[in-house]
């Protein structure tokens, strides 16, 4: 089970995503994903954010405040993999 949670500083660089209109779909989504995990350690990160975390990480084009939401969205995902 994952145990990580979102700190406060990957918290606030997720709300900066999410209220910036500036951000693409894809990082409002990864970020989404790790505020809703700041006091969560049971909740882990879906495929779907996570590949939305993933391509917002390769972009050159995003702020440092989205790779930080994303990159804390991408450690709490879950390491199961669905067969």
């Amino acid at each position: 089970m994952n145990k990580k949670v979102t700190g406060k500083k990957a918290a606030s660089s997720a709300s900066k995503t999410l209220k910036s209109p500036s951000s693409g779909s894809k990082s409002k989504a990864a970020a989404g994903s790790a505020l809703s995990q700041t006091k969560a350690p049971k909740k882990t990160t879906s495929a779907k954010a996570a590949t939305s975390a993933s391509k917002t990480l390769s972009d050159g084009r995003t702020s440092k405040a989205s790779k930080s939401a994303a990159g804390s969205a991408l450690a709490q995902k879950s390491g199961k993999k669905k067969k």
